[in-house]
């Protein structure tokens, strides 16, 4: 997959030079195995270069952990002496950022070897490879992300967020409201600029709704049929959210578990199929008695488990489960049914879909569709029976199976013959090297309550 010609890259560009003679500088976007924003900021006069022959970023870019540092056990660092790879734009992703004072736009980006080729440990690479996939069955992936975030304050106690004070009633939230409009209008302002922005960017965020904690929110985006297009929509809603929050003298986190005792931040993904003539496959009156639904949840049940490190991939993600917080902890799956790993909406015949609900909104969503897609496709490839849906309160019917750590979640993947028939072995290598030495920072650590269990203890 080759870079789009440069003829129709430098329209873009032109056209939207033209429409935005205020625009000053650009910033170049690149999401990396974090799904961490990074790249570089360029002054306008430069756009048009970028269009013509990219910009240079290190191999490296993949290979960092959670706080910026390259990962030398993942070959991408100074063995290959971090040297370059060339990125380039990604077309209709150039548009203005809503919270900058000085007029900025934003450019997403996807990294290419020198001859062109896209880059094997771009994240959107490795989930490109898994949907060409479905190109061969010629089905179309539609997908909706629906992400969960809260706000909080700036300030933080003793290092702990706390969430942040009304700007209408100047109170701190501390109760359990899901759905209260009234917890909408508490910061009614900034979440109505995160609308607002979503639109100007083109992101196509529909609706807002009040989550089940103090200063929880989630933002459904509508269904593209487009997966990649998908994922780029969340990577840039979540920097938008942060920027919006940042504007409003506040801060957001996407941490999946920020407080104890509270629900933690999810990301579920909507899946369906789409065939040659754009139908839902999975379109039906009685879910049950449709085979390629049924095939493609008892793919993602059976490699759900393996691909449990891209859905939570960091050591505080295993903090969300529980049933109380509607986690679910085995891959289960029923109709309409809120307390299993794979619910099936079923409002509409038209409508029907699997909605893959274990992710925690600190996952990357590339890596995470990539994860869910391998399972569909194996399900259908295969046609893989699932088990019998669950009625009613799966967490007392269904024993814990998923990975409670992360530690096994890697050797899952790392073990996981199916995965790895999706996933280039070679990228899964580097994924795990990275997340095994963010693992071993952390258990090196010593917590504030080993200090205080054993300190003057034992």
């Amino acid at each position: 997959m080759l870079p789009p010609p440069r003829a129709v890259q430098l329209n873009e560009a032109n056209a939207f030079l033209k429409e935005h003679p205020e625009v000053q500088y650009v910033d170049l976007l690149i999401a990396d195995m974090n799904g961490v924003v990074r790249g570089k900021r360029i002054e306008r006069g430069s756009l048009h270069k970028v269009y013509e022959k990219g910009i240079n970023l290190p191999a490296s870019l993949f290979a960092l952990d959670i706080n910026g540092i390259t990962v030398e056990s993942t070959g991408l660092g100074m063995d290959i002496g971090d040297s370059d790879r060339t990125c380039f734009p990604i077309p209709n992703t150039l548009s203005n950022e809503p919270w900058q004072k000085r007029p900025t736009a934003q450019l997403l980006m996807t990294m290419h070897e020198r001859d062109g080729s896209p880059f094997f440990a771009d994240p959107r690479e490795v989930l490109r490879q898994v949907v060409s996939k479905f190109d061969d069955l010629g089905l179309t992936i539609c997908a909706a992300f629906e992400l969960e975030f809260y706000l909080i304050d700036q300030e933080n106690v003793n290092g702990r967020p706390q969430p942040p004070r009304s700007p209408i009633s100047g109170k701190r939230p501390h109760s359990t409201q899901v759905y209260l409009i009234d917890d909408l209008d508490e910061y009614v302002d900034c979440l109505q600029d995160i609308l607002e922005g979503a639109k100007e960017q083109g992101i196509p965020a529909d609706a807002i709704v009040k989550e089940s904690a103090p200063a929880q929110f989630e933002v459904n985006l509508h269904h593209v049929a487009d997966p990649i297009k998908a994922c780029d929509y969340a990577v840039l809603l979540k920097r938008l959210i942060k920027n919006i929050a940042y504007d409003h003298e506040m801060d957001s986190t996407f941490m999946a578990k920020p407080y104890p005792g509270q629900a933690g931040n999810g990301l579920h993904v909507h899946i369906s199929l789409l065939d040659k003539n754009g139908n839902n496959i999975f379109a039906t009156d009685n879910p049950l008695e449709s085979d390629t639904l049924r095939h493609a949840i008892g793919g993602i049940q059976q490699t759900m488990a393996a691909s449990m490190a891209f859905l939570c991939p960091n050591v505080n993600s295993y903090r969300r489960f529980g049933a109380q917080f509607y986690v679910p902890n085995a891959p289960c799956w029923g109709l309409d049914n809120r307390t299993v790993a794979l619910r099936v909406p079923t409002d509409s015949p038209d409508a029907v879909r699997i909605e893959h609900r274990v992710a925690g909104a600190d996952a990357n969503p590339y890596l995470l569709l990539a994860g869910v897609l391998a399972g569909v496709h194996h399900g259908l490839t295969n046609k893989i029976e699932p088990d019998q849906p669950i009625e009613g309160n799966s967490y007392e019917q269904v024993e814990q199976s998923l990975p409670t750590n992360l530690r096994d979640a890697l050797r899952e993947l790392d073990d996981s013959e199916i995965m790895a028939r999706y996933i280039n072995p070679d990228y899964i290598d580097i994924f795990v090297a990275c997340k095994e030495s963010e693992l071993a920072e952390f258990e090196h650590s010593i917590s504030d309550l080993e200090y205080n269990w054993y300190l003057h203890t034992v």
